[in-house]
Formats: structure tokens, sequence, C-alpha cells
């Protein structure tokens, strides 16, 4: 099945501007800014329909992002955001390997009149099962011992 959601507001990422909370019982916590919790919670009334069961199978999340402003943005951290917002609501059951296989096509362009992310959710087809537990038939390379060091070609 193929999801997709649009998310508007300016897409913010979690590790920029962390706070430092002091418990009640004196340890400290990182927390994401006030702006990403607020981004997070707005996020979540978007992001419907969700499926019954959160995805818990090999996809590929295309994020598009449009960004207010150009101001150059870590694309890697946009999307490990999105990834955790899908997991709060209960899009996907994890955001590990075995679930988010890939980010292919995510892309960030700028939109000053109208920022937003557009997230698409597509299965991955082909066989996925490099990480599961059995054997695949395939042949491991040999090993080949490391030649010794040559201090006299050394650069």
């Amino acid at each position: 099945m193929i999801y997709k959601y649009t998310v508007p507001g300016n897409p913010v990422t979690k590790k920029n501007s962390q706070r430092i909370i002091r418990l009640g019982n004196g340890r400290t916590i990182i927390k994401p800014s006030a702006q990403y919790d607020a981004y997070e919670s707005m996020a979540g009334y978007y992001i419907q329909p969700k499926p019954e069961e959160p995805i818990n199978y090999p996809v590929n999340c295309r994020y598009t992002y449009y960004m207010e402003t150009r101001r150059k943005v870590d694309a890697l951290n946009l999307c490990e955001a999105t990834d955790d917002i899908l997991v709060l609501c209960r899009v996907l059951a994890d955001d590990n390997r075995d679930i988010v296989a890939a980010h292919d096509g995510t892309r960030v362009y700028y939109d000053k009149e109208y920022p937003r992310v557009e997230i698409l959710i597509t299965p991955i087809q082909e066989s996925y099962g490099q990480w599961s537990l059995k054997t695949t038939g395939t042949v491991k390379p040999e090993k080949k011992p490391l030649e010794e060091f040559d201090e006299e070609h050394w650069d």
C-alpha cells in the first residue's frame, strides 16, 4: 500500500537549538527545541489516514521538503525528524534499517509561499532479506592477508 501525506509549515529538524532540562531529581536531559515540539504536534494532525497497524515491512520513504528560506539545511536531519514523527504517529513501527530501507528521491527545495513536506511511503518491491539470519546462498569472499607495509614507498 502507498501512503501520501502533506504537512504544511516550515520543516524543522530535531537537532537545532536543543534544550537542556534539569529534572526534579537533579538529572539533566537534552530535549528538542520548543519549535520542533510544536511542529511535531502539528504534523500529527496532517498525517491521516494512518494504517490500521504500523508499517513493519521494508519501505522507501521519499520526502520532498519545501523550505521558506534559502538558508542551508541538513537534509539528513530533516529525514531523521520526519522518520521520528512517523513513528510517533504510528505510521511506521520503527525507523530502523529493516523498515525504513531507503530515502530514495528525497529532495529539499525553496517555496516561500507554501513551505511544507510531502511524504510518499512505498513498499520495497525487490527482495530485501539481506538482514535476515537465514543463509542467502551467497558465497562469502575469501579473506586475503594484508600486504606487508612498504615504508620506502609511503607518501
